[in-house]
This record gives C-alpha cells, sequence and structure tokens, in this order.
C-alpha cells in the first residue's frame, strides 16, 4: 500500500514516524501501542511512546487505523479498515485471528433496538480455544492421567 499518497490524499504531512507505524502495522497486526512502540524503535530509536500514541489516535481518527479492545486487553490497531471484519481470540494464549462479517455487509448485525441511531460498524469479539492451547491441554491431561493424547496410536 502506498501510505504515503494515502497520507497526502488526507491532507498529512508524511513523517517518518506514521510511515513506520502502517508499516509496523501492516506486518503485525492486533498491536498495541507498545508492542507497536517497541517494534518501530528498531527503525526510530528516538521515537516517544506519546509520539507513537499521537500517532496511532490520529490516522485511527482519520480511518486510517482500527482500534479495537478486546476484553482484558489493552485496545489494539491494524490496517485493515476498509471492510466489518470481526476478529476471534483465543482465551488462553491471547492468539487473535479475523473474521469475516457474518452477513456480508456493514454494519453486519441488526441491533434489536437502535436508540435512533444510524447504525454503521458492528464490532463482535468472539471468545474461544484455539486449536494449539486445545491440543495442548489435551496433551497436559493425557499425561496427567496416564491415558493416551487424542490422536494418538497406542
Amino acid at each position: 500500500m502506498d501510505y504515503s499518497k494515502r497520507l497526502h490524499g488526507l491532507g498529512l504531512r508524511v513523517t517518518r514516524q506514521r510511515l513506520a507505524v502502517l508499516r509496523f502495522l501492516e506486518a503485525n497486526p492486533h498491536s498495541s501501542a507498545e508492542v507497536v512502540a517497541s517494534g518501530v524503535r528498531d527503525e526510530l530509536p528516538e521515537l516517544s511512546m506519546q509520539s507513537v500514541y499521537n500517532v496511532l489516535n490520529d490516522l485511527t481518527a482519520l480511518g486510517m487505523l482500527r482500534r479495537f479492545t478486546p476484553p482484558g486487553s489493552a485496545a489494539l490497531h491494524e490496517t485493515r479498515v476498509d471492510d466489518n471484519h470481526h476478529h476471534a481470540v483465543c482465551m488462553s494464549c491471547g492468539r487473535i485471528e479475523d473474521v469475516e462479517c457474518a452477513v456480508g455487509h456493514a454494519p453486519c448485525l441488526s441491533p434489536s433496538e437502535s436508540h435512533g441511531m444510524d447504525i454503521q460498524v458492528a464490532d463482535v469479539v468472539y471468545q474461544g480455544v484455539c486449536a494449539t492451547c486445545r491440543e495442548a491441554a489435551q496433551a497436559t491431561e493425557a499425561v496427567a492421567t496416564g491415558a493416551p493424547a487424542h490422536g494418538s496410536s497406542a
């Protein structure tokens, strides 16, 4: 993606900080501000935490980034903004996966009561246990009980 062109199109100056944050989030979606700061400091060691927050807030307000907050987590950011996708979060390891919109168009869900609002986006967070954590738990349980792990041959 040509972030310089998008920034210009929004009337923003193209800065090293903005470009570094956008590139990092494109490669590392679902990152907290702290993770972004740590990753961007490889490229820009002088970048302050406040500058990272400023960039994240500005780019989110302008629609270049999406912010979402899974239960029990800090706010996370991603560059995927042009659709109304949702997220599945593993309650064991915290892994996050994108889930496509349930009905194919925004807002994806119809509320029972809109309270007079024109609903445009519905944020859904599915919570569960990923396959890796489920298999690890089954293996641990099998060791503890002396039974063969699920899927293993005896």
